[in-house]
């Protein structure tokens, strides 16, 4: 069994909806005081489109999820366990809130 590991959530956005997407991330930040990363507007590594990430460390996860489940304002967002098995993170050890769109795996070929 793998120990206990932090998630990566990365909220996807689009031109329209990044508005939505900065105050999603606001939200999250600001009632859990947790790390977020650059807000990309073009797709960055496997991601399809636009997004920021959140850093969840994994005693925060279940409350983490419930309060985007509940505000995510229709966005999609991306969740994946950080073991450092980078192609298992994006495709095994995933939950998805929202449509799921295709990933962009080849990037990740490098390092399996």
């Amino acid at each position: 069994m793998e120990p206990q590991t932090p998630y990566h959530a990365h909220i996807y956005f689009t031109a329209d909806s990044k508005g939505m997407a900065k105050s999603v991330v606001a939200g999250v930040v600001d009632e859990f005081d947790i790390k977020f990363g650059h807000f990309h507007d073009q797709p960055v590594g496997p991601h399809p489109v636009g997004s920021c990430q959140l850093t969840v460390p994994v005693d925060l996860l279940g409350p983490v999820m419930n309060w985007l489940a509940l505000n995510r304002q229709g966005l999609t967002i991306f969740i994946h366990a950080d073991t450092g098995q980078v192609m298992k993170d994006h495709t095994e050890h995933t939950i998805w809130m929202g449509t799921m769109p295709e990933l962009n795996l080849e990037v990740l070929e490098r390092f399996v």
